[in-house]
């Protein structure tokens, strides 16, 4: 998907809703464990009652490792699931030497090596360039790279001070000598939005993909305020609170109707 047909997609469906997939065996409702495949019964009823209003959907792949073989057969009938007007995040972190993260791309993005076709994956830079240079051999394939995080421990590395600024201002820096705002975007913790701006000024064309909006109390409004650009340029994460919006039989219309508030906010960000 390029950046253009992701922008349309926004456009039509007047949104930048991403819908995470950290689907938990343990708190899918008590029906559904009945089923041959648990996890991808949850996640397509999910995926058809959210379509309308989700741009992207981002399955986090240890949800879906934890549990073995099965687990990828879920991911793999989940990515299947998924619209093909949709954009495919891996949720991966990924991030190693040049040919171990070159096997890391095949997992995530060659359908003949592992069965898989993301669009996209995270990748963790702090091995650097050679780390991140494999995922961007595959055409028209997105990296994701972590910027500055919302977690606790974000402050142990992200923001250490250095003559240059925060070390996460160097790896966006640095990072745009290796693709442009076509091929890389960055994560952003929505929990950080005191430093969208900062970030827009670093970045001005990428797009972003804010996790933590939802449950883990980040604010659409000072997200959408300070982070969007002329293409939108803000891909948002809500999980736990559309996926768990009901634990019983009724959680596929629940979901729907917090995807849909959450999406007629952005259409009016937008």
């Amino acid at each position: 998907m390029t950046r253009d047909e992701l922008y349309q997609q926004i456009l039509r469906k007047k949104s930048y809703l991403c819908v995470g997939l950290d689907t938990d065996i343990r708190r899918i409702p008590e029906h559904l464990r009945r089923e041959k495949d648990p996890i991808a019964a949850f996640n397509r009823q999910i995926i058809e009652a959210t379509a309308e209003f989700a741009v992207a959907y981002k399955p986090n792949i240890a949800f879906y490792e934890a549990l073995g073989p099965k687990g990828w057969e879920s991911l793999q009938r989940t990515l299947e699931y998924i619209p093909k007007e949709c954009f495919t995040i891996a949720d991966a972190k990924r991030g190693d030497i040049g040919n171990t993260s070159g096997l890391y791309a095949r997992t995530f993005f060659d359908p003949d090596s592992s069965g898989l076709d993301f669009d996209s994956v995270t990748v963790a830079p702090y091995m650097g360039r050679d780390s991140v240079e494999p995922f961007l051999e595959f055409p028209n394939k997105w990296v994701i790279l972590l910027a500055l995080t919302s977690n606790p421990g974000s402050g142990d590395f992200q923001r250490l001070e250095s003559a240059d600024g925060p070390l996460f201002e160097t790896v966006i820096r640095t990072s745009q000598q290796w693709a442009g705002p076509d091929r890389l975007m960055y994560v952003v913790g929505a929990t950080r939005a005191d430093q969208l701006a900062r970030i827009r000024e670093l970045a001005p064309d990428h797009f972003l993909l804010v996790p933590g909006v939802g449950a883990q109390g980040g604010s659409l409004e000072e997200v959408s305020r300070s982070g969007m650009n002329d293409h939108c340029g803000l891909l948002v994460n809500a999980s736990r609170s559309i996926l768990y919006a009901s634990d019983g039989p009724d959680f596929a219309r629940k979901a729907a109707d917090e995807a849909q508030s959450m999406q007629r906010e952005m259409a009016a960000f937008l």
